[in-house]
């Protein structure tokens, strides 16, 4: 054996050991790199389905929950609510709410599952401020055609319990419905169509 051959063999072998040892380094690498593509907990977290249970909730009580970091209200109407949507069919933009603020599977003048449940996105459609619930009927900021409903403080938009815009408004359109379903008499999860949508 000359010196030739070893020192080919030991450039064989370095050549190799330096390959596989830039391989694993490379894969080592790549492993959190790849890894960091997946949403962080919090950020899944963020975008779960919230559940509620909304027995407690009593008549004319608007309570307030997060999802997908917005604020969500459930409103329990009472058939005062309900009678008054209907007598304002004339008076907002989108009465059958044909734009797409809510999911197909909810349609008709109350935008909602239920009729006693209202479950609305709380911020305006005009600049994403977050309307005050006001379910008092003719307070006298808000004069006597006010049947209860939803009041933008930043421009002066205002929405009726069932979160339809009235006319000539600067918000362009309803308030949105977010996707949700009941899954049984006292919850709903906000965030999943129900099964058969």
């Amino acid at each position: 054996m000359n010196n030739g051959d070893v020192s080919q063999g030991r450039r064989r072998f370095l050549i190799g050991a330096t390959a596989a040892v830039g391989g694993v380094g490379v894969v080592g690498a790549a492993v959190p790199f790849v890894a960091s593509w997946n949403p962080s907990a919090k950020a899944e977290a963020a975008g779960a389905p919230v559940t509620v249970n909304i027995s407690k909730i009593e008549p004319g009580q608007q309570v307030t929950v997060e999802w997908r970091g917005m604020p969500v209200w459930l409103i329990r109407r009472t058939d005062e609510m309900l009678s008054n949507i209907e007598k304002l069919n004339d008076k907002v933009k989108d009465p059958q709410s044909e734009s797409p603020q809510q999911p197909p599977y909810i349609d008709g003048i109350l935008r909602s599952l239920k009729p006693e449940i209202a479950v609305l996105v709380g911020i305006c459609t005009h600049l994403g401020c977050v309307p005050s619930y006001r379910p008092e009927v003719a307070p006298a900021d808000l004069g006597d055609e006010w049947l209860g409903g939803l009041f933008c403080p930043c421009h002066g938009t205002r929405y009726d319990m069932a979160g339809r815009v009235y006319k000539a408004q600067p918000a362009p359109l309803n308030l949105q419905v977010p996707p949700y379903r009941y899954d049984d008499d006292e919850t709903l999860t906000i965030g999943l169509d129900p099964e058969a949508a």
